[in-house]
């Protein structure tokens, strides 16, 4: 399996993260890093919201705000607001941010044991 490059960049104000999001996905969660055929590396995210009239970008940027513990005003939508493929940019301390997505993806990479 090829190292799967982070789908987010640093800048200056807080990061832009590369998002695949799956609407009406029957709950809120980041389910880790995905590869896309073109190479480029994108977080998925799934809402249970439906995508309709901006329903389920509001639920990804206020999913996004709560794992990350910062103000839903410091999550806005950069591209893609009809589309799967999404930009988003996070404003706040670069390193922090980074380090937080960098730890909630390798739980779910982990994922839960099973213990049967």
């Amino acid at each position: 399996m090829v190292a799967s490059r982070e789908p987010w960049r640093y800048s200056a104000a807080g990061l832009s993260i590369a998002l695949r999001v799956t609407p009406r996905g029957g709950r809120d969660d980041i389910d880790g890093i995905e590869q896309l055929s073109d190479g480029r590396s994108v977080l998925k995210v799934r809402v249970r919201a439906i995508a309709d009239g901006g329903e389920a970008n509001k639920a990804v940027l206020v999913l996004l705000a709560k794992s990350l513990g910062v103000p839903k005003a410091s999550v806005r939508l950069l591209s893609g607001a009809t589309s799967r493929l999404k930009q988003i940019a996070v404003d706040g301390d670069p390193a922090r941010l980074g380090e937080a997505l960098r730890q909630f993806v390798q739980l779910k990479s982990a994922g839960p044991k099973s213990t049967d």
